[in-house]
């Protein structure tokens, strides 16, 4: 096969702006928002006319959360934008999410949050048919799946995985005999297949693996059955994170996950790949400045921002407004709870890394000792989602942290925490490898197998 060329990008969640997005209602909703909502019609525009303009591939795939919360005209108005690319000449596929079809769609209005019209699952292959279903070669319909020839010798498996199993977006048995079907005839054929799906596969930080709301059902048989099959290479959002994670089968096959950061949230990011056989270019661009009131920020500074705030108004409220950051992310509140939270935030809103140091008897370089907790963490944590995460060991920020780490060694030890595979895990280890980044480079990248 000759190289082929194509171009990814996830989660739009593309919301359409006339439902209502404004008041006292919504600014409350956006005090713990990582991803946009009155800037993302704006966005999704900017973001779609460079797709149409660019010559740098005439394939694009969409993987999932097409739109916010499946609001009815928010599809139509993300329709219109799919059908505006195609008429360029710009050959599109898809796959949608959870988000398209969700039984809450929300807006704000004068009154404040309510609920406009949405969409229902199985209305999803009728909407979206022109942007793969309609000239798959199969399609499983029950599972929302098909397989597209996309070029001489390459071949789309785009996956849907919206079912859950024990609370964890996972493949049903007959899924996986389907996939296994389509798989075997790529290899027949002598096709170079790789697929889309809007869950990531592979863990996309070491600390993730110990989270099963951020990772697909039993999900190294998941790798393995694709790695096995011939697809080692698969594109995934869902995170709003920028990674790209390995693992390799028993067999020695090895099986890629790239996961793109949401367009319309920090970090904003469209890949372009270059396919050969068995490798893969992997390049990223930033998405494009925007219309709308960023006060003078580029999209980069104003996505910044927007995901800055919400990890600093979840500290600020750990000081100021405990209870409120407990009901948010459902902890169960005791007095005790409480006044331990608190202490933290105050904690991590007042004092400079050079105390803390100080306190733990660790070494702080001089050039951070008077970097704030709260920006310190906040750095940590956006760079975590942003990928090439800088804490490295060797760095003034990395050493101190892991140094912080050993200090707490003996009461992390003490703490059991197992996968979901059950078996115990090395919290210290997994916070390091989280912070810093070891593997590789989560934006520009070759890849083989």
């Amino acid at each position: 096969m000759k190289n082929f060329k194509f171009l990814v990008l996830t989660d739009p969640h593309f919301f359409d702006t006339d439902l209502g997005c404004s008041g006292e209602a919504y600014d409350d909703f956006m005090h713990y928002e990582q991803k946009c909502f009155a800037e993302t019609e704006s966005i999704n525009n900017a973001v779609f006319k460079y797709l149409g303009e660019t010559d740098l591939a005439d394939t694009v795939l969409i993987v999932g959360d097409l739109t916010q919360n499946g609001e009815k005209k928010s599809h139509e108005k993300f329709i219109k934008l799919l059908y505006d690319i195609k008429a360029k000449g710009k050959k599109v596929y898809l796959i949608t999410a959870d988000h398209d079809w969700k039984d809450d769609p929300f807006a704000f209005g004068e009154n404040g949050r309510y609920q406009p019209e949405g969409t229902k699952k199985d209305e999803l292959i009728t909407l979206y048919k022109d942007f793969g279903f309609s000239d798959a070669i199969a399609v499983d319909e029950e599972h929302l799946s098909y397989v597209a020839q996309l070029s001489d010798g390459v071949r789309l498996l785009a996956i849907n995985a919206d079912i859950k199993t024990k609370g964890q977006f996972s493949l049903t048995e007959k899924q996986v005999e389907w996939i296994k079907v389509q798989t075997k005839k790529a290899r027949e054929e002598n096709q170079t297949m790789f697929a889309i799906c809007h869950y990531p596969v592979l863990p996309i930080q070491p600390i993730f693996s110990i989270i099963k709301s951020a990772l697909m059902y039993d999900y190294k048989s998941v790798a393995t059955l694709l790695a096995d099959e011939g697809v080692h290479l698969v594109f995934t959002g869902h995170m709003h994170n920028q990674s790209i994670n390995e693992f390799q089968t028993e067999k020695g096959n090895k099986f890629f996950d790239v996961t793109t950061g949401s367009i319309i949230a920090d970090p904003s990011y469209i890949r372009l790949v270059t396919l050969n056989e068995n490798k893969a270019e992997i390049e990223s661009i930033p998405t494009p400045d925007f219309d709308y009131d960023t006060k003078g920020m580029t999209c980069k500074e104003y996505l910044t921002s927007v995901f800055d705030a919400m990890i600093r108004n979840i500290l600020l409220d750990l000081r100021d407004d405990t209870t409120r950051a407990m009901r948010k992310f459902g902890i169960k509140q005791s007095k005790g709870l409480v006044f331990a939270l608190r202490m933290a935030g105050k904690l991590l809103c007042s004092v400079k890394l050079g105390t803390l140091a100080k306190l733990l008897f660790i070494k702080c370089d001089k050039s951070i000792r008077k970097v704030k907790l709260i920006d310190y963490a906040t750095v940590l944590v956006r760079n975590v989602f942003r990928g090439n995460q800088t804490y490295n060991e060797g760095t003034p920020e990395g050493d101190v942290f892991i140094a912080f780490l050993k200090r707490l060694k003996p009461i992390l030890k003490k703490i059991s925490v197992k996968d979901p595979y059950g078996e115990k895990v090395d919290i210290a280890e997994l916070l390091k490898n989280t912070a810093g980044n070891y593997g590789y480079d989560d934006y520009n990248e070759t890849i083989e197998w």
